[in-house]
């Protein structure tokens, strides 16, 4: 397997965390249900190729995500204590009260810098949306529980178009103050581009928000996830969500393809000189296995060209 040349740059981080969310985010749109062995192994293969984080599912009501209807039972299935986390979405705080019967030692919140998408995704107000997060968050730390945060339409809405760069950030500013550790900044649509994420990144800069309280979630609708990511790595964040294989998408925006895939994140960054951790042909191989399971090809460029033949 033929790997990239190495080229330091000096001026960018000497490591970064891959959050991985293929098991989540990549399967939450697949439009059959996966049987809970197919995810389990999935998750145990992603474990195996080295990701420091895998987000193993989220406890939303059936009625809305049904291809995780089985997130009690995977969870129940993993190593919850073991040196691998396994983050859970909680979209209110019966998911949580779900999260916490199940042991899970992580959990995210999906916030929605827009009116629109909190109402399609949340059911919710963009205002209301909080004051739905906030017993949710303050229980789960009062339980030892960590707590991430997603903010979702940071870079433009197919209902309301770009989004205002104030707007996200002080819709961040609020889930970062409820005690979240990190607020990860979504491109669910993947409209965005990179000088478009160097002015958010300097936004919340200005606002007194570093950027080792911040992660990036791309989406390659338009084929510019790793051209963000480079200027996201430029401007120092050293977390980014990627999806194995490049699954997934958003059930309720049906412009949001496929994430990032991780093994497109992580040949860049190999070439790079930047550690991360993950075994790329293990990864590689897991993502083939798993297409091979959904029926479908991977959308991963480095996938395909590495398995090719």
């Amino acid at each position: 397997m033929s790997l990239p040349a190495v080229h330091h740059d000096p001026s960018l981080p000497e490591r970064v965390t891959i959050y991985e969310v293929g098991a989540r985010d990549g399967l939450q749109n697949e439009s059959g249900v996966i049987p809970l062995a197919t995810k389990r192994e999935f998750v145990q293969r992603l474990t195996v190729a080295g990701l420091p984080v895998v987000e193993a599912t989220s406890f939303v009501h059936p009625k809305w995500v049904p291809q995780l209807a089985d997130a009690a039972d995977l969870v129940a299935a993993l190593d919850l204590h073991g040196p691998t986390p396994y983050p859970v979405l909680v979209p209110n705080e019966r998911g949580l009260d779900r999260a916490l019967e199940a042991g899970v030692t992580h959990v995210a919140i999906f916030g929605s810098a827009t009116e629109t998408f909190a109402s399609k995704n949340l059911n919710s107000t963009y205002e209301d949306q909080f004051a739905m997060f906030e017993p949710v968050v303050r229980r789960a730390l009062d339980a030892g529980v960590k707590v991430r945060a997603y903010l979702s339409m940071c870079f433009g809405d197919p209902w309301e178009g770009e989004v205002a760069l104030d707007r996200v950030v002080t819709a961040g500013e609020r889930l970062l103050g409820m005690g979240a550790y990190e607020l990860s900044l979504g491109d669910t649509i993947g409209v965005g581009t990179a000088h478009h994420v160097e002015a958010l990144l300097d936004a919340f800069g200005e606002a007194g928000v570093g950027v080792d309280r911040l992660a990036m979630h791309f989406h390659d609708t338009y084929g510019q996830a790793l051209a963000n990511t480079y200027a996201a790595l430029r401007h120092g964040v050293t977390t980014f969500d990627a999806s194995a294989g490049g699954l997934g998408g958003c059930p309720y925006a049906k412009s949001a393809t496929g994430n990032l895939a991780t093994e497109d994140l992580v040949w860049m960054l190999d070439g790079l000189g930047i550690a991360h951790g993950v075994d790329l042909p293990a990864l590689a191989q897991t993502s083939v296995w798993m297409a091979e399971q959904l029926g479908c090809p991977s959308p991963s460029a480095v996938v395909r060209a590495l398995t090719a033949g």
